[in-house]
């Protein structure tokens, strides 16, 4: 009889496993819509009011329809452009162009160019718009500083050091800003009242952090490592909540506050779907496949819908004093902003 029971809870383990591995997925890719342009990328942003999606480009920054993919503009002469930045009470955004160190300032209706900002450090990369204290910071990964910006003379303020190699950083909407320091795997925070450093914490086990999100409510933060790990933290105390497996070649995270998930774009061609039980608990939904180089995304939180860019790759070249990295070039006509939605859509 012992061995009979065994064997039944063994042969239900294997079962669930199964039935677990067989499960539908909850996301699909609902359009891929291809831009111009063989280009290198890197941050895209949801601008969920106006139903447009920003996507960074090589030289230019160009602008979609986030339902039809209809470009509906280009913002030139942003060489090297890294981040966008919408400050929508300014009715302008921001880009950060880290050939020229400089960021871009644009209308956000006619998506005129309205001037440029020379920065105070080398490849501006990052960029948020603090909306708490009404400021920009571009985090430059060159220097190890941040340059403050007054969107409303559009002139430098102030300059940061900040211990590290900045990455990217996310607001708290109470005047702290959280930002992770990829060769420090730590997480500095800036009160952007004193436009100082306040505190930095370790983020261990977490190595490379690159991108940062924040369950505001939960008072939660969220930053994607390169060692594959998803790492939670307590901003109030600096202390290590959780750990969650990710994919490789992990580069952006956002947080959809209405589903409670958390979502990780990684280069080797996944996302990572994680489901927030509460505060302290939390858990993989699913590894969606997406595509190979899809490593930053976009979150409208409207109709929770994910961009992420990618493109399709030559063979990689042998490295060179021009290529050092022998980085494969990207096929012609390949560009693309991937759809990601919910499956079904949530009610």
């Amino acid at each position: 009889m012992k061995f009979r029971k065994i064997g039944s809870a063994v042969l239900l383990l294997v079962f669930a496993a199964v039935a677990a591995h067989a499960a539908p997925s909850r996301y699909k890719i609902a359009n891929r819509f291809h831009l111009p342009g063989e280009d290198r990328w890197d941050y895209l942003k949801a601008d969920a009011d106006g139903g447009r999606v920003f996507v960074s480009h090589g030289t230019q920054t160009q602008v979609m329809d986030e339902k039809s993919g209809r470009l509906l503009g280009t913002i030139p002469d942003t060489k090297g452009v890294h981040g966008i930045a919408l400050a929508g009470k300014r009715r302008k955004g921001y880009l950060s162009n880290g050939k020229d160190t400089s960021v871009t300032v644009f209308d956000l209706k006619t998506l005129a160019t309205l001037g440029k900002i020379k920065v105070t450090g080398g490849n501006p990369d990052a960029i948020l718009y603090d909306d708490f204290s009404g400021q920009v910071f571009t985090f430059n990964g060159k220097s190890g500083n941040a340059t403050v910006i007054d969107p409303a003379a559009d002139t430098v303020i102030a300059t940061i050091e900040l211990g590290g190699k900045p990455e990217e950083g996310a607001g708290d909407g109470k005047g702290h800003i959280y930002l992770n320091l990829e060769d420090k795997n730590a997480i500095a925070v800036i009160d952007a009242g004193t436009r100082k450093i306040t505190r930095t914490f370790s983020m261990a086990p977490g190595e490379g952090p690159s991108g940062i999100a924040m369950d505001t409510e939960g008072n939660r933060l969220f930053s994607v490592c390169e060692n594959k790990l998803l790492i939670v933290l307590d901003p109030a105390s600096g202390k290590v909540v959780a750990t969650v497996p990710i994919g490789a070649g992990v580069d952006g995270v956002v947080f959809d506050p209405g589903l409670k998930r958390i979502y990780a774009s990684n280069g080797e061609g996944t996302l990572t779907v994680v489901q927030e039980r509460d505060k302290d608990h939390f858990a993989v939904l699913e590894t969606f496949p997406t595509q190979k180089g899809a490593r930053t995304i976009a979150l409208d939180p409207h109709t929770h819908h994910l961009f992420l860019s990618t493109a399709e790759f030559g063979p990689a070249p042998v490295p060179s004093a021009e290529n050092p990295k022998g980085r494969p070039p990207v096929k012609p006509n390949s560009f693309t902003v991937l759809d990601v939605a919910p499956d079904p859509p949530p009610r």
